[in-house]
């Protein structure tokens, strides 16, 4: 998965393969995708590190500066998105993209809630169930507890605690 990437973002650009992290440096560590469908992991996980160039600390990513953060997250972005396409799931496409847009009004607004949003999203990731409710209640009252309920109910306590704890240590 950690080789694709970094083949395809190095392939696509010369400042992609430029903003990698030495080798030794980085961390091959899968934080939501464990939590759903094998088929969407590398996907998701390139989604995530998107959202890591962005938001956090990248695990294969080190931007020199913001505009080539804001370029590389957003391809990134794109890139995990046509995968996810490619598995022919239109309704996973459309929860990663509520997911890419609610993330990015929440650390507009300097709010919490992103990690049980990303829990319950690769959680339930095609599998047909609606976080419409969940994600409401974070959205409108800052509320992210049934989210985590959801990716509690679908993956188990212990792999989202995981998951959890794993993605706090990656935010700024």
């Amino acid at each position: 998965m950690w080789r694709t990437i970094i083949d395809e973002a190095s392939a696509e650009s010369s400042l992609w393969a430029a903003a990698l992290r030495p080798e030794e440096e980085r961390e091959l560590l899968p934080i939501f995708s464990v939590l759903g469908s094998p088929r969407f992991a590398l996907g998701l996980e390139t989604i995530y590190e998107g959202y890591l160039v962005h938001y956090g600390l990248p695990r294969l990513f080190a931007a020199p500066d913001d505009d080539t953060a804001l370029l590389l997250g957003d391809y990134l972005y794109a890139h995990g998105l046509l995968r996810i396409a490619a598995a022919g799931d239109v309704v996973a496409v459309a929860d990663l993209s509520e997911l890419i847009s609610l993330c990015g009004q929440l650390r507009a607004a300097d709010a919490e809630g992103d990690g049980p949003l990303w829990a319950a999203t690769a959680a339930l990731l095609g599998n047909g169930s609606t976080l419409d409710g969940p994600r409401a209640a974070l959205r409108l009252r800052g509320d992210p507890s049934r989210l985590e309920a959801a990716a509690r109910a679908a993956a188990g306590d212990e792999p989202v605690e995981h998951a959890l704890a794993a993605h706090a240590l990656r935010l700024r």
